[in-house]
C-alpha cells in the first residue's frame, strides 16, 4: 500500500536493509506482454515497515495435492501416479499479517507451507522439452488453509479450500531462487517448528507441473500455481499464529480468529 493505493513494489538492498525502492507503472496500450514493466522511483520505505498486501491477482489459483510422498502417508492417501489438481478461489486470499478466519461450519482447520509459483505470460500447451522458465515470472510463500473435516467429507475439495482467507500469499515475490536446487519449505506455529520440507522432495518438479496444468487449462499472467505442501500438516484454533517461511523468498506471517458471522 502507497500514498493510500495498491501498488507493486520494487525491493532492494539498501544499506543492508530490504528496502522499497520505485513502484511499478501501470502497462499502457504501448506495452509488450513478458517484457520488464516499467517503474518510478518512490522514497525509500523499509520493507518492515510498508503495509504489505497480497503480491499476487490471479485469474485463478491452481494447487496440487499430495506432492510429497510424506505427506501423502501421513493423510493415509496413496502417492498420486500423475498430479493432483485443485482450484482455490481468489475470493480466498489475503496478504501478510492478515487474519485467517475459521469459518463455523468447521470444527478442524489445518496450515499446509508451501511455495508459490507465478506464471509470466501466457501459458498452453508447451511442447514436451520447452523450457517452463520463461513462464515463470517468480516465487512466493503460500498457506494452502484447509478445513480438513469438511475435505474429508466431501467429494470435491471446493468447501474445504475455498473460504474467504484461506490462501494467504507473500510477503512478495522474487526471481532470485531456484526450486530446482532445493528451497527449505517449512511452517511454525506459535514458534515452534511443524513442518520443515525441500522442493527436492517434489513427487513432480515445477516443469511437469507447469506442462501438466497448461495441457489442461490456459495459464495466464499472474495465475498462481501452490505446488503442495510437506508433511506435518497439523490443525490451529483460535488464537494461533502460523509463519509459513520459504528459503530465500521470506515469511509469511497470520493469526487465527473464529468467524463471528
Amino acid at each position: 500500500m502507497h500514498d493510500n493505493q495498491a501498488e507493486y513494489g520494487l525491493v532492494e538492498s539498501v544499506s543492508g536493509k530490504d528496502t522499497i525502492t520505485h513502484v511499478l507503472l501501470a502497462p499502457t496500450e504501448q506495452s509488450v506482454p513478458g517484457e520488464h514493466p516499467e517503474t518510478k522511483k518512490t522514497p525509500p520505505i523499509a520493507l518492515d515497515h510498508a503495509i504489505l498486501l497480497a503480491p499476487v491477482n490471479p485469474s485463478k489459483i491452481v494447487c496440487v495435492g499430495r506432492n510429497y510422498r510424506a505427506h501423502a502417508a501421513e493423510m493415509g492417501k496413496e502417492v498420486p501416479q500423475e498430479p493432483l489438481l485443485f482450484f482455490k478461489p481468489p475470493s480466498s486470499l489475503i496478504g501478510p499479517g492478515e487474519t485467517i478466519r475459521r469459518p463455523k461450519e468447521s470444527q478442524h482447520t489445518d496450515y499446509e507451507g508451501e511455495l508459490g509459483v507465478i506464471i509470466a505470460r501466457r501459458c498452453r500447451r508447451l511442447g514436451q522439452n520447452e523450457d517452463v522458465r520463461p513462464y515463470i515470472l517468480g516465487y512466493t510463500v503460500v498457506n494452502d488453509f484447509t478445513a480438513r473435516d469438511l475435505q474429508r467429507k466431501d467429494s470435491q475439495w471446493v468447501r474445504g479450500k475455498g473460504f474467504d482467507t484461506f490462501c494467504p500469499v507473500g510477503p512478495l515475490v522474487t526471481n532470485e531462487v531456484d526450486p530446482w536446487n532445493g528451497l527449505r519449505v517449512s511452517t511454525k506455529v506459535n514458534g515452534a517448528v511443524r513442518q520443515d520440507g525441500s522442493t527436492l522432495d517434489f513427487i513432480f518438479p515445477l516443469d511437469v507441473l507447469i506442462r501438466y496444468a497448461a495441457n489442461i487449462m490456459t495459464l495466464l499472467p499472474g495465475d498462481l500455481i501452490a505446488t503442495g505442501t510437506p508433511d506435518g500438516v497439523g490443525p490451529v484454533v483460535s488464537g494461533d499464529v502460523v509463519e509459513v517461511e520459504v528459503e530465500g523468498i521470506g515469511k509469511l506471517t497470520n493469526s487465527i480468529v473464529d468467524d463471528p458471522r
